[in-house]
């Protein structure tokens, strides 16, 4: 970190890389004002079904990316937010970057993807692997269950469950389905170090993933010992695939390289933050760093991330890390798989046509319009519950296999009345998980929102009544990239540290929402219900769900 004064005129662009785009924001060191921002949605977006490049159909739970997007929104959005903004790029001092996670980047030793190599453009292990490929379900298990039947250390800091989504169930697939491309492979590399890598020219791992999906605790990853009873071939996946040298929150990972910053219009040897997660950066940028302080990132997921001063075992928690948002304090991280994906699955798949015409007549987009048809039914009105896990349950079950529920549908059911049962369903999905803080012994003293879902009016209105708590939000639409910034500017020797700089760059609106009492007490008996279905479903009263999945995969073999 430089300690060279840095003028008050300075200028850090934040980058946020989300699951279907990458946005930037240009931010002003002294206070933190948004002077502008663009977007590049990713040409290849997200690829479920098939291999943009050749057709080649996928099984079912993949989720894979091209990593050339992310390199293009460097190239894209970065000038082009510093253009909006009219400021002189001479005066940025620093770049700071978050990303979904776990994002996983199979790459060479000098970090060329395998996707880009001609001879792989067919094979699907050679692309990235995006946070919600929950293809490696099967892997997730044994690794779970190993850890536990040997007492492994580092497994309750995970509430007791590894998840699909993590490096290591992702790159234990990869060898047992691919062993050529595993063997071909150099690093298993995290995205949010990837293109870290691709600004500056080195390969930092940033101490948050490396926590929270790299099962890095204590400094010390899973024993070789461990990973040979995995499979032998694994053994050394830690020391030859994995083990690199940790960055730590907001150092500078390294200077913008030449070719970085021909690509953005930036000065070469600018600061390059250590990468992050876009969920953790965004604490600071939301001011909700101090203990008790729980900020959601709701967005096409949800991730919840908050500071205590102490280390206790959460169950299903996604992970606990000394440091993990801020230095001095343990950051614990939950959240829920799908959340505005569900929203969007369920307008995209299961509304008439009728209701788009409808919305474009009242010149309301289809979101706002179902909204305004149920925002002021009763709550219960429509006799529905919904469990909200239709790409699995990330917390507290830690169980991608999982599937959604809509309980109580008749002939008279309307189409609004189950997005409303839905909305419902991802707020009770937070309480649960408040509530199982709560019993552990880590309080959540106060409930923050940051992302896109909350310029939604009614869906945070439902929240504070289910959660029975005031919300209060961030006061930026880009929460992350902002956060990201105020990395940058902490890289860049602007602020002694994150706590620092948050508290003049961050931004927050105290309780903007309040719970009403009718309405909570209603959702305690609805919230009644969903407990008993969730727990029914999702702790071994039925297997149906895991059943179901099984035949789907059999078919489609």
């Amino acid at each position: 970190m430089t300690e060279t004064p840095v003028s008050q005129d300075s200028y850090v662009i934040g980058v946020d890389y989300g699951t279907l785009s990458g946005r930037a924001v240009v931010v002003r060191v002294s206070d933190g004002a948004e002077l502008g921002s663009a977007v590049l949605e990713y040409p290849h977006a997200v690829m479920d079904t098939t291999l943009a490049a050749t057709g080649k159909r996928l099984p079912p739970d993949w989720a894979l990316q091209v990593p050339q997007d992310y390199v293009d929104v460097l190239k894209s959005a970065v000038p082009e937010a510093v253009r909006i903004a009219g400021i002189d790029p001479a005066a940025v001092i620093g770049i700071g970057t978050d990303f979904t996670a776990c994002t996983m980047v199979p790459t060479l030793a000098d970090g060329t993807p395998l996707n880009e190599l001609p001879e792989y453009a067919d094979r699907p292990h050679a692309y990235v692997k995006l946070w919600k490929h929950h293809a490696a379900q099967a892997q997730a298990d044994r690794i779970t269950e190993l850890a536990a039947s040997r007492n492994e250390s580092w497994l309750p800091r995970y509430g007791g469950l590894i998840s699909s989504e993590w490096e290591f169930a992702k790159g234990l697939q990869l060898l047992e389905e691919d062993p050529e491309l595993y063997n071909k492979m150099d690093h298993w590399v995290e995205a949010a170090d990837w293109i870290v890598w691709q600004l500056t020219g080195e390969y930092v791992r940033n101490a948050c993933t490396a926590g929270y999906k790299g099962i890095l605790q204590d400094g010390e990853y899973p024993s070789r010992d461990y990973l040979a009873a995995l499979n032998p071939d694994f053994a050394d996946f830690v020391e030859t695939k994995v083990e690199h040298r940790i960055g730590q929150l907001g150092d500078a990972a390294g200077r913008l390289s030449a070719e970085a910053a021909e690509w953005t219009g930036l000065p070469e040897g600018i600061a390059v933050s250590v990468g992050n997660v876009d969920a953790h950066v965004a604490a600071p940028a939301a001011r909700g760093v101090q203990p008790g302080q729980m900020v959601a990132i709701m967005g096409t997921s949800t991730c919840h991330v908050m500071n205590s001063d102490k280390l206790v075992e959460v169950p299903g928690m996604c992970g606990v890390v000394d440091g993990g948002i801020v230095a001095g304090l343990y950051g614990y991280e939950a959240g829920q798989s799908g959340v505005g994906d569900i929203f969007a699955w369920y307008v995209k798949n299961q509304v008439p046509q009728a209701y788009y015409e409808a919305a474009e007549e009242a010149d309301l987009s289809i979101h706002q319009y179902l909204t305004s048809l149920i925002e002021d039914q009763p709550v219960g009105a429509h006799g529905l519950v919904a469990l909200d896990w239709h790409s699995g349950n990330r917390s507290v079950l830690v169980d991608h296999e999982l599937s959604g529920v809509v309980l109580g549908t008749t002939l008279t059911t309307r189409a609004e009345e189950i997005y409303r049962a839905l909305f419902e369903a991802t707020a009770f999905g937070t309480r649960v998980i408040v509530e199982t803080f709560n019993a552990s012994g880590v309080p959540v003293t106060e409930f923050i929102v940051a992302g896109g879902l909350q310029k939604n009016p009614f869906l945070m209105q439902t929240y504070s009544n289910i959660l029975r708590m005031p919300i209060s939000t961030i006061a930026s639409d880009q929460g992350p990239a902002l956060g990201s910034a105020i990395h940058a500017a902490v890289a860049a020797g602007a602020y002694p540290d994150v706590r620092a700089a948050g508290e003049v760059m961050g931004k927050l609106n105290k309780n903007v929402f309040t719970p009403d009492e009718k309405a909570a007490e209603a959702y305690d008996r609805l919230f009644a219900e969903y407990r008993e279905l969730h727990d029914y479903f999702g702790r071994g009263g039925n297997d149906v769900m895991h059943r179901l999945r099984q035949l789907k995969r059999e078919a489609l073999a």
